[in-house]
């Protein structure tokens, strides 16, 4: 934080309730939604301006409407996943995307489930004012967004439900904003542990930020901070014109 000095930081997989964790933010508010299963899942979002409205999870409405009130694994609508925060100008939204998981088990979640009602959901948003959202989002959207596409192709965080997902955001206005000035592959967000992912590059890019249209003209840069260390994930930022 001291280096990027951001005006809201954005995080997923928390893990933890908010009294679990001794971490002092000056000049920062700070709006955690933890999971009802501890040690799992959880977003937050510390801000330096407070927000005129503070939204954790989806609305019940679409809660119900999506089935989204569980599965083997639990509930998503319980799992802290999601946190809107309403500023003047715009919304900006903070998802932690449910994993498929390895043996696919939860890619029907994914597909029929979270990732038509997390669409639903911003298309809401910017029907009120400008949307920013990000966050990991699970999924490598093209094959330039991953080291080794023909490898993980079907994959979890590279089958065609998943990437259809994504796509459906593209096809409703919303901008993958990385993309505006950075094209081709080597970009990554997301490194295995094993195998010396990081060093030699072979990651994947899950984490995002997208934006509403009519925000297009406002967006400085879109960058992602491979040098900052400290886990398998690794920061990245997205700049508006203020003005």
């Amino acid at each position: 934080m001291s280096r990027f000095d951001p005006d809201v930081l954005c995080l997923q997989e928390t893990k933890a309730n908010r009294e679990q964790v001794n971490l002092e933010t000056p000049g920062y508010r700070q709006y955690w939604n933890s999971a009802e299963r501890k040690g799992y899942s959880g977003t937050a979002i510390f801000s330096r301006h407070e927000p005129l409205v503070v939204t954790n999870g989806l609305p019940d409405d679409i809660v119900d409407r999506y089935a989204l009130a569980g599965d083997e694994y639990g509930s998503p609508a319980g799992e802290g996943r999601l946190i809107t925060a309403e500023f003047n100008d715009f919304s900006l939204v903070t998802v932690y995307t449910p994993n498929a998981k390895d043996d696919l088990s939860r890619l029907d979640l994914r597909y029929r489930h979270w990732d038509p009602a997390f669409l639903e959901y911003c298309n809401r948003l910017k029907e009120r004012k400008p949307v920013v959202f990000c966050g990991d989002l699970n999924v490598a959207h093209t094959p330039d967004d991953l080291a080794r596409p023909k490898q993980n192709e079907g994959e979890k965080g590279f089958t065609a439900e998943e990437r259809e997902g994504f796509q459906n955001f593209i096809e409703n206005g919303f901008i993958d904003t990385f993309r505006l000035d950075h094209h081709g592959n080597g970009y990554y967000t997301w490194w295995s542990f094993m195998g010396g992912g990081r060093v030699n590059n072979v990651g994947w890019r899950i984490d995002y930020f997208l934006t509403s249209a009519d925000l297009r003209d406002r967006i400085v840069a879109a960058e992602i901070h491979a040098g900052q260390m400290g886990s398998d994930h690794c920061p990245i930022s997205l700049e508006l014109d203020a003005s």
